[in-house]
């Protein structure tokens, strides 16, 4: 018996009613220092992913979260217009993009700083739980070299899959592959 081949991604379709709840624009238009990361979600095949949704969450360039969790945050009034959390639904080719700043480096759980880093959440068809993983950027490389969560990915390529690529001026590239060659680093939540 001959058996053909499954999907890349088992359930689903959701529906976009509603979605996405938010804005991938997490600053005010005109804010200093302004970037655009942009990318693309890819399933296992390597096609694209059209009804994922993406949160995106980050420290502000002083590398304080604007949470009531980081006790930091009530030490000073956050930048205006920035809340370091957006929401972008992918198009029809699995593209994404979010308009922010650079965070700062953030403290780790031993006190030693992370890298500069952007947290990314994918939620979509075949997938029964939120993936997590991370952005960090392609000009750290002394920071990155030092963070405690790069350092504990053993696999060079799978890290590899959590730096953005430079884009052109003011812009950074970081595709989502959830599975297959080139799949992107997940991290446990």
């Amino acid at each position: 018996m001959e058996r053909g081949v499954t999907p890349s991604q088992t359930i689903g379709p959701f529906f976009a009613i509603m979605l996405p709840l938010g804005s991938n624009e997490l600053v005010s238009p005109g804010t200093a220092g302004t970037i655009v990361v942009e990318g693309r979600v890819l399933d296992g095949a390597g096609e694209p992913v059209s009804d994922a949704l993406i949160e995106l969450w980050q420290a502000g360039p002083d590398g304080v979260y604007a949470h009531p969790a980081d006790p930091r945050s009530a030490e000073r009034e956050m930048a205006r217009g920035f809340g370091g959390f957006g929401r972008c639904a992918t198009d029809a080719d699995g593209r994404f993009s979010f308009v922010t700043v650079k965070p700062g480096p953030v403290p780790g759980f031993d006190e030693r700083p992370q890298a500069p880093h952007l947290n990314l959440g994918v939620f979509g068809r075949g997938l029964l739980r939120r993936l997590a993983t991370r952005v960090y950027f392609p000009d750290e490389a002394a920071a990155n070299a030092r963070d405690p969560l790069l350092c504990s990915i053993e696999d060079e390529g799978m890290r590899a899959t959590l730096v953005a690529r430079p884009a052109g001026p003011g812009r950074l590239c970081f595709d989502i592959r959830l599975r297959g060659e080139g799949e992107t680093a997940f991290l446990a939540v």
